[in-house]
């Protein structure tokens, strides 16, 4: 079951389906590609990101694919509703806005939320509605599908208090965390093949969804240093390892750290460190 859920999102791009029965007791998610959103009652403990939350009753529940969250079921059962989709199938310049606002695409949002009975059979009704328009022929079904998840990104919004002073810092400090993970997961480099993507704190703020300035504001704040210098001693010390620890070349060593010219990487590394590639090399024992 599990599989074919997986296959549609990766030929079409997304997926609906029915929560019901017996469940597993663990579920790991650490899937990098898909969003999801799940409405469910049950009794659970849920780990996402550095947070730990217990749950129960009926909650709706945003996963963002850059941050892993397991989840522990307590009961024997649960049952609900998921939706499972690729950005590209739900992005868009028309959504962009009410989706990088949601705890959909924002990494330091709450991911949970919380809904009452009548909230329940609203948000449950939109996914009878996916269920419905995903199995018929209907030439504008991708449309209506999306219209249903901004339906559901909207009354999350409407349901989600407002964040007071200590929910901001709490955001800080989780988008500091996240931060830190996605830095830390790149390593260590393996291929020139498959070069380092995030070098720079705005690609790190385009991953996470939010804005670059209220990134480096959080990961100053909470660790005194900016997040460019957080970057640059983390490159500096992979490509350290690198020339002491392989027999890479310079140039590959180079790419592999996703510099276009290895002239750029002998400068980055010479600013940072004090001394060039080649000189830090012929330190090696």
């Amino acid at each position: 079951m599990i599989t074919r859920h997986l296959t549609d999102i990766s030929s079409k791009g997304f997926k609906v389906h029915e929560i019901s029965g017996a469940v597993d007791t663990l579920h790991n998610h650490n899937r990098r590609d898909y969003y999801k959103i799940v409405l469910v009652t049950g009794d659970m403990i849920l780990t996402y990101g550095d947070q730990t939350i217990e749950i129960n009753g009926t909650i709706l529940f945003f996963a963002n694919p850059r941050v892993p969250h397991t989840v522990v079921h307590r009961s024997k059962e649960k049952k609900g509703y998921a939706c499972l989709f690729t950005e590209a199938f739900i992005a868009g310049r028309e959504r962009a806005e009410i989706l990088q606002s949601s705890p959909l695409f924002r990494t330091d949002a709450n991911p949970v939320i919380p809904v009452n009975s009548e909230q329940a059979a609203f948000l449950g009704s939109l996914y009878r509605e996916m269920l419905s328009v995903h199995r018929s022929d209907y030439d504008y079904r991708n449309q209506l599908l999306r219209s249903c998840v901004e339906l559901i990104i909207h009354e999350a919004l409407k349901i989600q208090p407002s964040p007071n002073g200590l929910q901001q810092k709490n955001a800080a400090t989780r988008i500091t965390h996240l931060f830190m993970e996605l830095l830390e997961r790149q390593f260590p480099v393996e291929s020139t093949g498959d070069p380092l993507r995030l070098r720079t704190a705005q690609d790190f703020a385009g991953a996470l969804s939010v804005h670059v300035n209220y990134l480096n504001r959080a990961v100053k704040g909470f660790t005194g240093k900016p997040t460019s210098v957080h970057i640059a001693e983390r490159i500096a010390a992979e490509a350290k390892a690198l020339l002491q620890h392989s027999n890479w070349s310079i140039a590959d060593i180079a790419y592999g750290l996703g510099f276009e010219y290895p002239t750029y990487f002998n400068n980055y590394f010479k600013r940072v460190t004090g001394a060039t590639p080649k000189s830090f090399r012929k330190r090696k024992v």
